[in-house]
């Protein structure tokens, strides 16, 4: 059988590369002799490069050398060229919530990410993605902008990857939804709130458009000033990835994350994977950290999923040895495959 194998990341746990090894071990052992393909994937969070890269035989990843990080501190700047000219980019790398010390709403920027596009249109990229997920800031994409200054964007354009469809403004926008996660008070957010009023009345693009909210208002930054568009992550990854194409001959797709939830279906890679077998009539088997329902297809039907906080007996033990239960997962989904060939 031809399997394809394109987990998310396990998110603080195991990247989607090492996940998706380690369910191919698994599965090996009980059936060596089907065909694996591994294209691990992502939704335009943390985890981008990585998946691209893995999937991309000659795809390279640069360095821009140190760049300012979202607390001002330097960090290294990396960024994938593809060979068609692409530069991805992943916000997360250079200028995400996790590379704060300490949280700072209101003083956290995206400069890195601009001083990380200026060394990929340096070296001639041609085209520009951007993975917008894992923020620390809510500036707007300003930081980046005033790096950028007055260049344009790069001739084949600039798409930006997120999993949200938050507006700028507002109760549902950058600041409100996002800004407590990133440390922000009530205090905080009306700041924030004001600032990117006032940003983005300095552009004629509309601040009500769905996903311009995306890390801390980046979104809206780069459409208004560059002209980009917003896509899906997820599946635009799928494509960038060729899992779109290469699910068409495969008989099983398994995919997994951390944890799957109801928001599974709203633009995270496992909700697009489900799309996909359905729109393909491929089987489907979910691996999840925790799997807290039930996984479904568009029509309904329900699809096999293996926890691995069952497996492993905790969701601790889990977390503490991944690629074992990982493995271990990998090992069942493939005794399950046997069981269902024998009795179907």
């Amino acid at each position: 059988m031809r399997v394809v194998i394109a987990p998310d990341s396990f998110k603080g746990s195991i990247s989607a590369p090492d996940c998706a090894a380690a369910i191919a071990d698994g599965w090996r052992s009980v059936r060596p002799g089907d065909s694996l393909v591994l294209l691990p994937q992502a939704d335009g969070g943390e985890g981008t490069l990585d998946a691209i890269e893995a999937s991309t035989p000659d795809a390279v990843r640069r360095s821009a050398g140190m760049v300012t990080g979202p607390d001002g501190r330097p960090v290294p700047g990396v960024w994938l060229e593809l060979p068609d000219g692409t530069a991805v980019v992943e916000l997360a790398q250079m200028a995400g919530l996790a590379l704060m010390a300490a949280p700072d709403p209101l003083g956290a920027t995206t400069r890195g990410l601009g001083e990380v596009i200026v060394a990929a249109l340096d070296v001639g990229a041609t085209t520009l993605v951007i993975a917008l997920g894992g923020s620390a800031s809510t500036d707007g994409g300003a930081g980046a902008l005033a790096v950028l200054g007055d260049r344009g964007a790069p001739v084949g354009g600039v798409t930006l990857l997120t999993d949200v469809t938050a507006p700028l403004l507002g109760p549902m926008g950058a600041a409100a939804v996002f800004g407590p996660q990133k440390g922000a008070t009530p205090t905080d957010i009306a700041v924030l709130e004001e600032r990117l009023r006032a940003f983005a009345a300095g552009f004629r693009t509309d601040p009500a458009t769905p996903g311009v909210g995306a890390a801390g208002g980046t979104a809206f930054g780069f459409l208004a000033a560059w002209g980009a568009r917003i896509e899906p992550g997820a599946a635009a990854i799928a494509a960038l990835t060729d899992l779109t194409e290469t699910i068409r001959d495969a008989d099983i797709l398994i995919t997994g994350e951390g944890s799957f939830d109801d928001t599974s279906y709203t633009g995270k890679v496992v909700g697009h994977a489900l799309r996909l077998a359905h729109e393909n009539g491929t089987r489907m088997i979910v691996i999840a950290g925790r799997v807290a329902t039930e996984p479904r297809l568009p029509d309904g039907r329900p699809v096999a999923s293996i926890s691995l906080a069952s497996l492993a007996g905790s969701t601790e033990a889990a977390l503490g040895d991944p690629t074992r239960w990982l493995t271990a997962a990998g090992v069942e989904a493939a005794q399950l495959e046997a069981w269902d060939s024998r009795n179907s």
